[in-house]
């Protein structure tokens, strides 16, 4: 929520070509178009699928990250034929309440994404990135602050509506749930009860990491990623 793909262009560097992966910018965010709000998680559920299906691509490894985790785990449900293994991570089956979203929807709407900024860095970043990295948090900042309006606050929406439980309790494939420590969004306890839901699921933590460990530890996070593919690719 808030980014583009280029936060994952650490991870992307470290698997090289040994992979074939595929990039997207949400519905909303980066480079993709930005329709009027409401959106809901099927909405973004349907796009992903439709661009898999565009590609040609089948039992491809879902890696997805907050809100992206969610979008994984319905198209994994929906569509499981494109989906051989799930890596969900910094997410959940359910993220905040309806009041939490609203007052976030109605900040925005009211007083734009400069509002909240400040408060969504600190959440997404853990304590030692933000005092080392003080020149990139300015352009995470940037990334956030020129997202589209209808785009975050659509998908706020969506967020606010999802209650992905009986969806993950019913998936099938191997599945990696891993967590930043410092995670304040989407706290370990919360993303290992995601992990006792679903049947052929391990939880991980990373160290000292907060929401978004692609940016944060990349190649740690890497190799866990592709330590989990190899063990489970002939599964």
């Amino acid at each position: 929520l808030g980014t583009d793909f280029g936060i994952w262009d650490d991870v992307a560097a470290y698997f090289g070509t040994d992979y074939r992966l595929l990039r997207y910018d949400l519905r909303g965010h980066g480079l993709s178009d930005a329709p009027p709000a409401p959106y809901s998680i099927a909405d973004h559920v349907g796009d992903l699928a439709a661009l898999l299906d565009a590609r040609e691509i089948k039992g491809a490894i879902i890696v997805g990250l907050s809100v992206g985790g969610m979008v994984a785990q319905g198209l994994a449900a929906r569509r499981p034929e494109l989906a051989r293994m799930l890596v969900l991570c910094d997410t959940a089956h359910k993220i905040g309440s309806p009041e939490m979203w609203n007052a976030r929807i109605e900040a925005v709407r009211k007083s734009g994404l400069a509002s909240i900024a400040d408060a969504v860095i600190d959440r997404w970043f853990g304590e030692e990135f933000r005092k080392r990295y003080p020149e990139d948090l300015v352009g995470y900042r940037n990334m956030l602050m020129r997202t589209p309006e209808e785009g975050y606050v659509g998908t706020c929406m969506a967020l606010r509506d999802a209650d992905m439980t009986a969806t993950a309790s019913s998936l099938t494939q191997q599945t990696l749930c891993l967590v930043g420590t410092e995670d304040k969004a989407t706290p370990p306890d919360l993303v290992k009860s995601l992990s006792a839901l679903i049947p052929n699921s391990i939880f991980k933590t990373l160290s000292d990491t907060a929401h978004l460990p692609c940016v944060e530890r990349p190649r740690i996070y890497a190799a866990r990623l592709e330590a989990f593919i190899r063990r489970n690719w002939s599964a």
